[in-house]
């Protein structure tokens, strides 16, 4: 389960790895129940754990030499399966409903794209670093995260920024950790400032609010909720490798996504009697373990010594980045969307995307709900924007600013 691997690695296989994703994950857990603070400020469990156990290995590398680093394939799986139950629990009631703040979103966020990077580029040229540098500093690595930086790294290196690829993928890494610290404190502010709250019900996207009474769960509608999953994932690979042979590249946590909305809205129209697990505690359980477990195996595994790269001229870039996504998301998105709980909490989705990852999103977003109440308009919008729109428009403004540079 540990392999020796030369230059002083320690290569920990998936099985191992994903126990220890739930070690971390109780870590966290256990954490933010003991320290209130955490809980106040919207901190999600598996950051907090994450960067606990990330910080402890970064102190095993400085003292011993040795790096330790995790086979993370099951990982990915995890993410399929937290993103399918978010489609089993989509309603296109809801949909159509949140159609107009879906736009709204994605125009906001496709603009925020657009000063992301020229505020990017405008510092790197103050620094005394070419403009494309704080390009690849911008929505390249931060919004676009590590899938984006590492397709884009070639294209850098031959405009002449050396070490694209490392440095692209060191910030997609410092921002899964500012998206994860940042959303939820951001949330906070605007329910305390605004005394939003959401309205009462019993309808849960992922786990259970902060104080309730553990639901009901037995061996049948847990049952249910893995089949309705598995059963869904499976017409979402189809799907998946369908588009594929056609040239169309997503991840394949999308067509699950979009598979899942189909089937949990065409089945009670056409074969009512067949059961099915929509927001049901069943299905939020295992989208909250889901979750939990796959952030905090992407937190663990993060080689913090790296980011020492980040010194200097691209940590200035980075702290004004930071600044500028919860600006914006205080100032734009939150006003736009109407100064409502619903807009809150995805205020705390977008800092997660906005400089970081979807999965920090919503683990922003389960923190806050866990602690105010459910947001089911949140938790339809942010993942079809942040994990589907925005990888299209990105492309788009990514290829303008490198031929305006």
């Amino acid at each position: 389960m540990i392999e020796l691997r030369p230059e002083n690695v320690l290569f920990v296989r998936p099985f191992l790895a994903i126990t220890a994703g739930i070690v971390v994950l109780f870590v966290g857990k256990a954490l933010n129940g003991r320290f209130g603070p955490l809980r106040e400020y919207n901190v999600p469990e598996p950051v907090t754990g994450g960067l606990l156990v990330a910080i402890t290995l970064w102190l095993v590398f400085l003292i011993t030499g040795w790096r330790i680093t995790f086979d993370l394939a099951a990982r990915d799986v995890l993410l399929v399966y937290f993103f399918t139950t978010i489609g089993i629990n989509a309603r296109v009631s809801e949909l159509r409903s949140g159609g107009r703040p879906l736009i709204i979103v994605l125009a906001c966020v496709s603009l925020f794209m657009l000063l992301q990077n020229a505020v990017g580029a405008a510092l790197a040229v103050l620094v005394g670093r070419p403009p494309e540098l704080g390009l690849l500093v911008g929505s390249v690595s931060l919004l676009g995260g590590h899938g984006t930086a590492i397709g884009w790294a070639p294209a850098f290196v031959a405009r002449g920024i050396s070490g694209a690829l490392e440095i692209g993928v060191l910030s997609a890494t410092a921002g899964l950790v500012l998206g994860g610290v940042a959303g939820g404190p951001v949330a906070r502010y605007l329910v305390r400032r605004y005394q939003l709250g959401a309205p009462p019900t019993d309808a849960r996207d992922v786990g259970v609010q902060y104080g309730e009474p553990a639901p009901a769960i037995d061996y049948a509608s847990f049952l249910l909720a893995w089949l309705a999953i598995n059963v869904t994932c499976i017409v979402g690979i189809l799907a998946h490798a369908w588009l594929t042979n056609l040239g169309v590249t997503l991840p394949l946590f999308v067509p699950c996504l979009v598979a899942a909305l189909a089937i949990s809205n065409l089945l009670p129209r056409f074969a009512p009697r067949v059961p099915w697990p929509s927001r049901t505690p069943a299905l939020a359980l295992i989208a909250e373990v889901s979750l939990g477990v796959f952030l905090a195996m992407s937190l663990m595994s993060m080689e913090l010594w790296t980011l020492a790269v980040l010194a200097g001229p691209l940590l200035v870039i980075f702290a004004v980045q930071g600044a500028l996504v919860v600006a914006f998301a205080l100032f734009v998105i939150f006003r736009v969307l109407g100064r409502t709980y619903d807009a809150a909490v995805i205020c705390a989705g977008f800092v997660g995307f906005g400089v970081g990852a979807t999965p920090t999103a919503m683990a922003n977003m389960t923190a806050v709900t866990q602690r105010h109440g459910p947001s089911h308009i949140a938790f339809l919008i942010v993942p079809l924007v942040g994990a589907f729109f925005i990888d299209v428009v990105n492309t788009f403004v990514i290829r303008g600013f490198m031929s305006l540079l």
